[in-house]
């Protein structure tokens, strides 16, 4: 590796255009961090993250982890559809006279949009959902996770 560095270690780079000065980057709190921006000082929010790569990445699990889940497959196994038919069926009385609540969905990106599509088109195969044509409508959104893919999430305000 190059400068000693080991490979898990994150390498940091600042690119920072038109300063007139050279200044050393301060790690500060919060509510330093607000108090300095109050009394006028310019900020650049850094969130430092590791990026890994295939080459550094391993996907093996150790040996006692990988019996462990076999125990418990039962537990976590995928759910096939919905649940059974139940003695008593759940209903919502509504007032006479009300307007079902319909939002207007969010705007998406092309990535969101293709992820809805997908996660639609995978929830109908399973069977955990199905075609509805309830006057009543709740718009979603997308919450990044921390592996980088996508949770759908439903506005029900």
């Amino acid at each position: 590796p190059e400068g000693g560095r080991s490979e898990a270690e994150p390498v940091v780079n600042f690119a920072v255009a038109a300063m007139q000065k050279r200044i050393e980057p301060k790690s500060v709190g919060r509510k330093e961090a607000d108090r300095m921006i109050r009394k006028g000082a310019h900020a650049l929010l850094v969130r430092p993250g590791l990026h890994l790569n295939a080459a550094t990445t391993s996907t093996s699990t150790d040996p006692e982890v990988e019996a462990l889940l076999q125990g418990y497959a039962d537990v976590f196994r995928d759910v096939p559809g919905l649940p059974p038919m139940r003695p008593v069926d759940h209903t919502i009385p509504l007032v006479p006279g009300a307007q079902p609540v319909s939002r207007p969905m969010y705007r998406l990106s092309p990535l969101e949009l293709d992820e809805v599509k997908r996660q639609v088109t995978d929830l109908l195969a399973k069977g955990m959902i199905r075609p509805s044509t309830s006057p009543y409508s709740a718009p979603i959104l997308f919450v990044g996770k921390k592996d980088g893919t996508l949770r759908m999430c439903i506005d029900y305000r």
